[in-house]
């Protein structure tokens, strides 16, 4: 796929975006060019970030998950020189605007809101991966709880599905939950289960212009893009 030189196109998963979209005036200023926001999806459709970039199509730079990153980086799709770590994420919950807050405060409480809950959903990201795969497992609830909970996929934000009565709970990390209208009580898991997730930036293997690309790089670890990313729920990671 061919791409204009007027154009620097992003390719962000769904926990950078809101960061993403506060400083693309300070990007474009950086870059001179237009900055195209190519997918914010890290899911499996046909617009998600791994299947744009499989089938060819122009990324100059890439934030997701640090681990994701380094298997495109594995993969050819992305340049390892230059992969940097920009922000670290918590995972959270949140509930539809109105509902009770779940008021969990422990582990204790958080076993028995999912247990409570009618309708749990989680994203295809590293957040809805610890959720299915260790979560719900160390809290001695897996059999109860993944029967009802839902995997939100192709573009679709599990906030948005709270929104709508879709679900009653929803799992993702907090800088994702933030932006969406109609959810409330966006609360962080307890410290004893909570993880730290790290989001890295690299440089597209097909980058028209990968110099400007490292300069962006270099810019989103910069602590003038700090605040954007703490406004965003984010812990910036800078040098």
């Amino acid at each position: 796929m061919t791409t204009t030189t007027n154009e620097f196109r992003v390719m962000t998963s769904g926990a950078f975006t809101a960061a993403y979209k506060a400083l693309i005036p300070q990007l474009e200023r950086l870059t001179g060019k237009t900055v195209v926001t190519v997918t914010t999806s890290i899911g499996t459709g046909d617009s998600s970030i791994p299947n744009r970039l499989k089938r060819g199509e122009v990324a100059d730079i890439v934030i997701v998950a640090d681990g994701v990153l380094r298997q495109f980086i594995a993969d050819g799709l992305v340049l390892a020189d230059d992969a940097t770590t920009i922000a670290r994420s918590m995972m959270g919950f949140a509930v539809r605007a109105g509902a009770p807050d779940p008021a969990v405060r422990n582990v204790e409480d958080l076993r028995r809101a999912l247990l409570a809950a009618k309708a749990i959903g989680y994203s295809a990201s590293e957040s809805g991966k610890y959720f299915t795969t260790e979560l719900v497992q160390r809290l001695g609830i897996a059999t109860q709880v993944l029967p009802k909970s839902r995997l939100i996929g192709g573009g679709e934000r599990v906030g948005t599905m709270i929104a709508r009565g879709e679900l009653d709970f929803g799992f993702q990390q907090i800088s994702e939950l933030l932006p969406v209208p109609g959810i409330d009580h966006i609360t962080p898991l307890p410290p004893e289960v909570q993880k730290v997730s790290a989001f890295a930036a690299g440089v597209g293997a097909n980058s028209a212009d990968k110099a400007i690309a490292r300069k962006v790089i270099e810019f989103l670890v910069s602590p003038v893009a700090a605040q954007a990313i703490t406004n965003s729920g984010l812990e910036p990671v800078g040098r």
